[in-house]
C-alpha cells in the first residue's frame, strides 16, 4: 500500500527560480483512473501537437502564493543502500519528448523537464551514468521489456495492464484533483456542503465527473465535452467552479490562456481509486535490484531537499 502524501509549504521568497522557458504552458496532463465502469482506464493524455501559448509573467501573484510541496516518503524508514556492484554502470532511461513540463525538447533542442532532472538526480545518488532515449508513449513499456532501456520515466502510472511486463518504484508524484474558481470566488473550503450551492464545470465521462457525482451530487454539475470548453465557461462566469486534474489546471493558471482569471479553491483530492496512484519509475518485471535502488535514491533525493528544488523549479504554481 502506498503511503499517504504529506505536504511542505514553501513561502514564495524561498523558491528556486523556475525555468519558464522550459515550461511551455497548457498541456493535457493526466487522465486519471476511475472507479466506475462508465469511465475507462487509460494512460496519461499526451499534449496536443503544435506550439503551446507562452506563459504570462505574474510576479505579483507568485510573490504572495506559497507552494505546497508533496512528500511521498516515510523518512523514518531507513532503506538499505544498494550494492553498487549489482547496478549497471550506465542507467538507460526511456522517455518521450512531447510531454511538457515533464519531458520535452526545449528551445535549445535538448531533452528537458521535471522527469529528466529527477532521473539525473537518481543517477547521481546511485553514482551511475545517465543516458536517455525517446520513444512514442505507446512504445515506452516495450523498450524496457525488450531490454533496450533499464528504466522508464515518462509520466507512467501503474495499472493491471502495465504490471504484466513492468515493475514500478514507489510513486514520485501524485495526480490530485482540484477545484478552481474565479479570483473573486469567496469559497474557502471545497467541502460537499460548501460546494452544494455552486455550479461546477467538469469534463464529461472522466474520473473527475464520476467523483463529483459520488461525493458532490448536490452541486449543479455541468459536464463539458473537453477541458477548453469547461475553462472558457469558468472564465465567462457561466459556472462558479471547475473540477479537474490538478497538474493540468496549475499549468493553465500559470499560462496566458487563463488571463489571470482564477485560483485554486480548497485542497487536493487524492483518492487513488478515482485519480490513480500517481507517477512512478518503471523497470522490467522482476528487476527487484534496480527497483529497490530507485526507491532508495528517491527517498534520499527528498531528504536532501533536491526533490523540493526540482518541484519548485518546474511547478511555480503548485497543484497540491
Amino acid at each position: 500500500m502506498l503511503p499517504p502524501a504529506s505536504f511542505l509549504s514553501i513561502p514564495a521568497a524561498r523558491r528556486t527560480p523556475s525555468r519558464r522557458a522550459g515550461l511551455h504552458a497548457l498541456v493535457l496532463a493526466v487522465v486519471a483512473l476511475t472507479a466506475t465502469a462508465a469511465v475507462a482506464q487509460q494512460p496519461p493524455a499526451r499534449p496536443a501537437q503544435g506550439g503551446p501559448p507562452p506563459l504570462v509573467e505574474r510576479a505579483d501573484k507568485i510573490a504572495i502564493t506559497p507552494v505546497v510541496v508533496p512528500n511521498f516518503w516515510n523518512v523514518e524508514r531507513r532503506l538499505e543502500r544498494p550494492d553498487a556492484a549489482k547496478l549497471p554502470k550506465e542507467l538507460r532511461f526511456v522517455t518521450t519528448d512531447d510531454y511538457p513540463p515533464f519531458n520535452f525538447i526545449n528551445s535549445t533542442g535538448a531533452l528537458s523537464g521535471f522527469n529528466i532532472d529527477l532521473a539525473r538526480a537518481i543517477c547521481a545518488e546511485l553514482s551511475v551514468t545517465c543516458s536517455f532515449q525517446t520513444a512514442a508513449f505507446a512504445d515506452v513499456a516495450d523498450v524496457v521489456d525488450q531490454g533496450r532501456a533499464e528504466a522508464a520515466i515518462a509520466g507512467l502510472v501503474a495499472t493491471p495492464a502495465s504490471r504484466a511486463t513492468l515493475d514500478f518504484s514507489e510513486r514520485y508524484l501524485g495526480t490530485p484533483a482540484r477545484f478552481v474558481g474565479r479570483k473573486q470566488e469567496i469559497l474557502a473550503k471545497a467541502t460537499p456542503e460548501e460546494v452544494a450551492s455552486k455550479k461546477v464545470a467538469v469534463v464529461s465521462r472522466t474520473a473527475h465527473e464520476a467523483y463529483l457525482r459520488s461525493f458532490f451530487n448536490e452541486a449543479a454539475i455541468r459536464p463539458y465535452p473537453d477541458l477548453k470548453a469547461a475553462q472558457e465557461a469558468l472564465k465567462a462566469g457561466q459556472v462558479d467552479l471547475l473540477f479537474g486534474d490538478g497538474i493540468t489546471l496549475a499549468l493553465w493558471l500559470n499560462g496566458t490562456d487563463s488571463a489571470a482569471c482564477c485560483r485554486f479553491v480548497g485542497g487536493p483530492f487524492t483518492e487513488s481509486r478515482f485519480f490513480g496512484d500517481g507517477f512512478s519509475v518503471a523497470v522490467k518485471e522482476g528487476n527487484d535490484t534496480l527497483r529497490h535502488a530507485v526507491d532508495f535514491a528517491l527517498q534520499r533525493i527528498w531528504e536532501k531537499g533536491v526533490y523540493t528544488d526540482l518541484y519548485l523549479r518546474w511547478f511555480p504554481v503548485g497543484f497540491y
